[in-house]
């Protein structure tokens, strides 16, 4: 008698394809974003239309070296969000459903995300 019963998969053991990566990031950065991201946006948002020394304040504090690599990260968060969520409209609509247009577009929107990332860096920095 055969044991019908499913195998333990250990999914930190198995080599993920690119395509699973996009997507695995593309709900973790959501996540991210949804959670630490809004509230510390609408806090410097109050910070910054409450008065002219909170305003001050919060400029003072976004010079910071740590906070801004902190922002770096955010805005990667962000970008890498954007660029996966367009793929994942597109592969809704049926466009790029073949293994070799997935993985292309799939490197298409990590490589996306990252230069957009080091465009607004710079911008910041």
């Amino acid at each position: 008698m055969q044991n019908k019963r499913p195998k333990h998969l250990n999914l930190l053991k198995i080599k993920q394809p690119l395509p699973a990566i996009i997507s695995i990031l593309h709900r973790i950065s959501g996540a991210l974003l949804f959670f630490p991201g809004i509230p510390l946006l609408l806090c410097g948002l109050q910070a910054m239309l409450d008065s002219q020394t909170s305003y001050e304040a919060l400029q003072a504090f976004l010079l910071n070296p740590i906070v801004k690599v902190g922002l770096i990260i955010a805005i990667w968060l962000l970008m890498h969000h954007l660029c996966a969520g367009i793929r994942h409209l597109a592969l809704d609509m049926h466009y790029g459903t073949t293994l070799t247009q997935s993985r292309t577009s799939s490197r298409l929107a990590l490589i996306s995300g990252i230069i957009l990332t080091i465009i607004m860096g710079s911008l910041i920095w």
